[in-house]
């Protein structure tokens, strides 16, 4: 029933026992579980959508860190700490 893949049987117990309680309960609803990955249906838009995205969020980080070192930097001066 979960194929040769481990990674499919917890979705798959997980469906089966639901529709199991549902159907202890006396409900009509049921559960589906598809096995398919998400729509990867990749355009150049998208790609570049993602990559720019990502690119600020990094140049974004990059400028943030620095300070947060140098701050401590300054922090360890005032107080006269040394590292072993």
């Amino acid at each position: 029933m979960c194929g040769p893949e481990p990674i499919n049987c917890f979705p798959v117990l997980v469906n089966i026992l639901s529709n199991t309680f549902l159907r202890l309960l006396n409900s009509t609803a049921r559960l589906r579980l598809w096995s398919q990955l998400f729509y990867t249906g990749e355009t150049p838009e998208l790609r570049n959508y993602i990559f720019f995205g990502l690119f600020t969020y990094l140049l974004v980080l990059a400028a943030g860190l620095p300070p947060l070192f140098a701050m401590s930097n300054v922090e360890d001066y005032k107080v006269k700490s040394t590292s072993c």
